[in-house]
């Protein structure tokens, strides 16, 4: 069995339907690959994540059409025999880059994705963080900017939460293209910058994570990393402990953090079986 990125036999992209189409066409896929010793599932949520709940494995209450309610990891757990770790896909995206990227050596880190949707994972001491349900870092309240008040946000739950204020979909809705067209002195940019180095400062007050890393198509945008840390640095006024400019980077795995990350929860799924056997 592989042991890391470098180890990787077989890659595929299947686009995602409904959940029978979606469901058969990766278990097929694995079907085809044969002798599985585990198999990991980083999935969007929101999940359930409760070993103890005749739910595990479900995707919940998620607004991706048609996927409400799904069996994911059970379903394919019980097509191909195998056992399966299950966690959120930046959960496991987090786990990856403690693993092998970014935030390799860190006691604490954080990985959070910026793109379609805002979330966050979260890995301290090697695990990823579990509560009553998974981190859902994107639905935290900032301060709205003074120049962005007369705008709603875009989350149909919260409104102006995180996600409804600096997701893509969001920026687009008030500024009608994507952050990275906007030029470089256009309002959009520290706008979006601030909303996103209030949540790095939230983090710091709360975990001191060593490494606090932002991925997905909205950080693409030239320029957006450095501003977030100068106004992170500038909203934390010198409090916390380290550098923000080593502290918050850009994943070190690229996009490939959270397939590696269902990678990471099937090797540690197999060695801790081998361990207790």
């Amino acid at each position: 069995m592989g042991s890391g990125p470098d180890d990787i036999r077989a890659e595929t992209r299947i686009e995602t339907a409904d959940p029978e189409t979606t469901l058969k066409a990766v278990t097929d896929w694995f079907a085809e690959a044969g002798d599985l010793a585990a198999l990991g599932i980083a999935s969007f949520g929101p999940i359930e994540l409760d070993p103890r709940s005749d739910r595990w494995g479900f995707i919940t209450n998620t607004p991706k059409p048609g996927w409400q309610n799904t069996d994911f990891a059970g379903r394919i757990s019980r097509a191909l025999g195998v056992p399966v770790a299950f966690d959120t896909d930046v959960n496991a995206a987090a786990l990856a880059e403690v693993c092998w990227g970014a935030a390799k050596g860190q006691r604490v880190s954080v990985y959070v994705t910026v793109g379609t949707g805002i979330g966050g994972g979260l890995v301290i001491d090697g695990k990823t963080h579990r509560g009553l349900s998974h981190p859902e870092m994107g639905h935290f309240r900032p301060r709205l900017d003074p120049s962005d008040a007369g705008f709603a946000g875009v989350c149909p739950i919260h409104g102006a939460c995180l996600e409804g204020l600096a997701s893509g979909p969001a920026i687009r809705a008030r500024w009608g293209m994507e952050l990275s067209a906007l030029s470089q002195d256009h309002p959009a940019q520290e706008i979006v910058a601030g909303y996103l180095a209030q949540l790095v400062v939230t983090l710091q007050a709360m975990f001191q994570p060593g490494r606090i890393i932002l991925g997905g198509g909205v950080m693409a945008s030239p320029g957006l990393l450095e501003r977030v840390r100068l106004q992170a640095i500038q909203q934390g006024g010198g409090y916390f402990r380290g550098d923000v400019r080593e502290i918050l980077t850009l994943p070190g795995l690229g996009d490939r953090s959270g397939l590696l990350g269902a990678l990471a929860l099937a090797l540690d799924l197999s060695g801790s079986q081998s361990s207790s056997a």
